[in-house]
C-alpha cells in the first residue's frame, strides 16, 4: 500500500503547522469573470422561445380566497399560460430536511401559490407567462380575485394568546406541551421546544443576584442585492431543467421534485452565480409555477422578482420575544439560567427557534438551566435562515443581561467571560459537550487588543463587548478531481459559491496534492454532474466540501503512487507521496507535474473522488468590542471603532476570513441600529424598498478590525471551523452595551434606531431631571 501525505494533527498549535498553500492569499479563481462582467447570474439567461413570467400577489395580510377568475387574462394577446394553486399537484404534508431548515412540502406548495387563504401581504395568488414581461404584467391586472378579508395578527406574543386570529384551522401544537395546551383546538403555536440541565430551582436559590429581562427584536431581511430568479424548461420528454441563483442546487431539485410530484432524476438544476443569499435563497418561490407554465406551453419560462416582492414575500429572519433570567454568585459565577424564546415563523411553521434554543447559553457554563422555545405562526412571510439563524436574537438577550450583572457586581465584562466561558468539556443546556473550542481565546484576543487597552474619552461615548456562538454544520458533500497532462487539476463540486468557497476548497485540494492553488481549476456544476451535496449554509462548505476535496486529493495520491510503481516496476508499498513529490526505491522520484505528463500514456485517467458526511464541525465563537457616540439631541448612534475577534479554526484564506468577519459584523450592525420590517395595523409593509428599508453603507461605518484566532478543530483534517455565520451574532448586544455605557439607558428592543434611542433618553431625562 502506498504511503500518502496526511496533514499534521488538527490539535496541534496553529503556529507550528507547516502549510504551503493554506494560510496564503491567492487570487480567487472566479475573480476575473466577476470583475469583467462575464460571470452569468440568473437574470442573464436567454433561451430560444423563452417566455416571461409574472406573479399576482395578495394586497391583504389575511383573507379567504373566495374565487379567482383568470378568463380575461388568458384572452389577452401574447399570454401563453396562467396558473393558480389548482394547477399544482396535490402534495401531502411531508417534512423534508433540506440542510439549513425543515420544509413541509404542503406548506411550501401553499406558499408558492396560495390555496384557500392568503396569509401575508405579497402572498402569491396566480402567475402568468407571456411573450414579454410587459404583457405578463398587464395580464395580472385582468385577473379578478374575490377575498373575504380577515383580521391579521402581526405580533408574536399576541399570536400566542387565546382568541388571536387563527391562520391554519388544522394546526395543533406539537412538542413539549402541557395537557391544557395539548387540547384538540386550532392554535398559532406550531411547536414547543424544551431543554433542561441540572436543578433550576436550586440553582436560583443559590444565586446572590438574579436579573431577568425581556428583549424584542424586529423582523429583518438578509439584504442580498440580487433578487430571486428562476428559469425552467419542462421538455417534451419529461425532463425538467432549472437555471436558478440558489444556495443549494440539490435542495432546489428536492423541492421541485416533491412539489411537482416527479422523480428527482427527472429534475436537473443548473446553479447560476449568486448575488448574495445569507440563508434567504434556500427555498423555492417562483420555480414551481414556472415549471407548470413551461409544461403547459412547451417553452422555457423565466421569472424575476422585483424588490418589493423580495421584501414582502420571501423569507426574512424572524422577529422575536426573548426573556432571559440569569443567577450568579457574588463573585460572578453563573449558577442558573432560564430562557423563554418565541420566534415568528411567519405564515407557516418552521422558524429557527430550535437553533436559538441551542445557542442562547452556549457561550457559558450554565450548571442549571432551562430553555423553552416556541414556533409561532402569524401574518408575515414565512421566515427563513439568516446567517446564524436564531443566534443573534437570543444573544441580544443573554449578553445584555450579562452586562447588567457585571455593572451591578462591578466586574470586568471580559474577566466575567473568562471565568464563566465555555471550554472543552462544557455541556450545553441542550445536551452536547464541547470538544476543543476557542471561546476563551476570543475573549483574550479582545482583552489584549490595542482597542480594549485604549482609553475612550468624551461625554456620550461608551464601549461595549459581547460574545456569540454558532454551532456550524457538517452534512453531505461530494468532489471529483481530474489530473490533466500539464499537471493542473480540474475540480468539480456541488457547493454554490457565495463566499469564496471555490478558492478555499481549491486550496485544501492543492495542499493535499502539494501543488499551487493556481494549479486547481474549480467548477460548481449542476445536479447531474456531481454527487449529492447539501446546501451552502450553516457555515458548512469549507468544512464539509473541503473535507471531500481532501479525500479526493488522497484518492489522487494513491492513484499517482500506483502509477509511479507501474512505471518503475516496483511494489506500490515502496512508493510515497509527500509535498507534491512521488518517491520510490533507489532514489527515484517524480514531481506531481512530471508524473501527470505520463498519466495518459501509462494507463487510465487519474480521477479522484471524495465524499464527506462528517458531523464534527466544531463550534464557532466570537467576541466583539465596539465604541459608540450617541447624539443626545437626535438619538443617532455613531460607531467610532469596532473590533471583532473570532475563532476560525484554521484560516484557509485569511483575506476571505477577514471579509466574512467584516461582512457579518456589518449585517449585525444594521440589524442593531437600522433595519426592521415596518408594518401598519392592516399588515402592510410600509418600507418595502431599499430606499426605506435602511441598510448601513460605507458612510455609516468605520473599518472593522478582524482579529483571527486559530484554535484548530480536531474534527477536520486541516482544523477548519465555519466562519461565515457567527460574526453577525454579537453586534446588537455589543452595541446595546456600548449605548448603555454612553447614556446610562438600557435598550430592550431592536433596532436601536434614533427615534427609539431618543425616546429612552427623553424618558431618562424626565425621570432624573438632567441630561444623563
Amino acid at each position: 500500500m502506498a504511503t500518502v501525505d496526511k496533514p499534521q494533527s488538527a490539535t496541534a498549535d496553529a503556529g507550528a503547522r507547516d502549510y504551503k498553500v493554506i494560510g496564503t492569499r491567492p487570487i480567487r479563481h472566479d475573480g476575473v469573470d466577476k470583475v469583467t462582467g462575464r460571470a452569468r447570474y440568473g437574470a442573464d439567461i436567454a433561451l430560444t422561445g423563452m417566455l416571461h413570467g409574472a406573479v399576482l400577489r395578495s394586497p391583504h395580510a389575511h383573507a379567504k380566497i373566495l374565487s379567482i377568475d383568470t378568463s380575461a387574462a388568458k384572452k389577452l394577446p401574447g399570454v401563453r399560460a396562467v396558473v393558480t394553486h389548482a394547477d399544482l399537484p396535490d402534495v401531502a404534508s411531508k417534512v423534508a430536511d433540506l440542510g439549513e431548515g425543515m420544509f413541509d412540502l404542503r406548506d411550501l406548495s401553499r406558499n408558492v401559490l396560495a390555496h384557500d387563504k392568503v396569509l401575508y401581504r405579497g402572498h402569491a395568488v396566480a402567475a402568468v407567462a407571456a411573450d414579454n414581461v410587459h404583457i405578463a404584467d398587464e395580464a395580472l391586472r385582468l385577473i379578478e380575485v374575490k377575498y373575504e378579508v380577515l383580521t391579521p395578527v402581526m405580533d408574536v406574543v399576541e399570536a400566542m394568546q387565546d382568541g388571536a386570529p387563527i391562520l391554519h384551522d388544522d394546526l395543533r401544537t406539537e412538542g413539549f406541551v402541557s395537557s391544557d395546551d395539548a387540547a384538540d383546538k386550532p392554535t398559532n403555536i406550531a411547536k414547543v421546544f424544551l431543554h433542561e440541565k441540572g436543578n433550576l430551582e436550586q440553582g436560583f436559590a443559590e444565586a446572590d443576584l438574579v436579573i431577568e429581562r425581556e428583549i424584542r427584536t424586529a423582523t429583518v431581511h438578509q439584504g442580498y442585492i440580487e433578487p430571486h430568479n428562476a428559469t425552467v424548461h419542462w421538455n417534451a420528454d419529461g425532463q425538467i431543467t432549472c437555471w436558478i441563483s440558489t444556495q443549494g442546487s440539490f435542495v432546489v431539485r428536492e423541492q421541485l421534485a416533491g412539489l411537482l410530484q416527479v422523480p428527482v432524476s427527472r429534475v436537473r438544476v443548473i446553479p447560476m452565480e449568486i448575488g448574495g443569499g445569507f440563508g434567504g435563497k434556500i427555498p423555492v418561490y417562483m420555480a414551481p409555477a414556472a415549471a407548470i407554465m413551461s409544461k403547459m406551453t412547451g417553452r422555457p419560462v423565466k421569472m424575476i422578482m422585483d424588490r418589493a416582492a423580495v421584501l414582502e414575500a420571501t423569507g426574512p429572519t424572524p422577529g422575536s420575544c426573548v426573556r432571559v433570567k440569569l443567577g450568579v454568585k457574588s463573585d460572578g459565577t453563573i449558577v442558573a439560567g432560564d430562557a423563554w424564546i418565541a420566534f415568528e415563523a411567519g405564515a407557516f411553521p418552521g422558524s429557527p427557534v430550535p437553533a436559538g434554543c441551542m445557542c442562547v447559553f452556549a457561550c457559558y457554563d450554565v450548571p442549571n438551566g432551562r430553555v423553552q422555545g416556541f414556533d409561532v405562526v402569524l401574518n408575515r412571510p414565512a421566515t427563513k435562515a439568516y446567517r446564524a439563524p436564531g443566534a443573534t436574537q437570543v444573544a441580544m438577550a443573554t449578553e445584555t443581561v450579562i452586562d447588567e450583572i457585571c455593572e451591578q457586581l462591578k466586574l470586568d465584562p471580559l474577566e466575567f467571560r473568562l471565568k464563566n466561558g465555555a471550554r472543552e468539556g462544557t455541556r450545553r443546556v441542550d445536551g452536547p459537550v464541547f470538544a476543543r473550542i476557542g471561546m476563551l481565546e476570543t475573549v483574550k484576543a479582545i482583552r489584549d487588543s490595542e482597542h480594549w487597552q485604549s482609553t475612550l474619552d468624551g461625554k456620550w461615548r461608551g464601549r461595549g463587548v459581547a460574545s456569540g456562538y454558532w454551532f456550524n454544520a457538517g452534512l453531505k458533500s461530494a468532489v471529483t478531481a481530474s489530473v490533466n497532462a500539464d499537471g493542473r487539476v480540474s475540480m468539480l463540486e456541488g457547493s454554490t459559491d457565495i463566499g469564496g468557497s471555490r478558492a478555499s476548497i481549491s486550496m485544501m485540494l492543492a495542499e493535499t496534492l502539494g501543488i499551487g492553488a493556481e494549479d486547481i481549476t474549480p467548477a460548481v456544476v449542476d445536479t447531474d454532474s456531481i454527487g449529492y451535496t447539501d446546501v451552502t449554509g450553516g457555515s458548512r462548505v469549507t468544512y464539509a466540501t473541503g473535507w471531500a476535496a481532501y479525500e479526493a486529493g488522497l484518492d489522487i495520491q494513491r492513484q499517482m503512487c500506483e502509477r509511479a510503481a507501474s512505471i518503475w516496476d516496483c511494489d506500490s508499498k515502496d512508493v510515497t507521496f509527500a509535498a507534491g513529490t512521488i518517491s520510490g526505491p533507489e532514489g527515484k522520484s517524480f514531481s506531481f507535474k512530471e508524473l501527470a505528463q505520463k498519466v495518459q500514456s501509462s494507463g487510465d485517467p487519474v480521477i479522484g473522488r471524495g465524499v464527506s458526511d462528517h458531523n464534527e464541525p466544531g463550534g464557532a465563537f466570537a467576541t466583539h468590542c465596539v465604541d459608540v457616540e450617541v447624539d443626545p439631541e437626535t438619538g443617532k448612534v455613531t460607531i467610532l471603532r469596532y473590533t471583532a475577534a473570532q475563532d476560525v479554526g484554521t484560516a484557509i484564506h485569511p483575506a476571505y476570513v477577514e471579509g466574512q468577519i467584516q461582512g457579518g459584523t456589518v449585517q449585525g450592525i444594521g440589524w442593531a441600529i437600522n433595519e426592521e420590517y415596518f408594518y401598519d395595523k392592516e399588515g402592510r409593509m410600509r418600507n418595502a424598498s431599499l430606499l426605506d428599508y435602511r441598510m448601513p453603507t460605507c458612510y455609516d461605518l468605520p473599518m472593522i478590525d478582524a482579529l483571527i484566532v486559530e484554535v484548530p478543530n480536531p474534527g477536520h483534517p486541516y482544523g477548519v471551523r465555519g466562519v461565515g455565520e457567527v460574526p453577525i451574532v454579537p453586534p446588537p448586544a455589543a452595541l446595546a452595551n456600548a449605548i448603555h455605557a454612553a447614556t446610562g439607558i438600557r435598550m430592550t428592543s431592536l433596532p436601536m434606531s434614533p427615534p427609539k434611542v431618543l425616546h429612552e433618553l427623553l424618558k431618562a431625562r424626565a425621570a432624573s431631571g438632567n441630561g444623563k
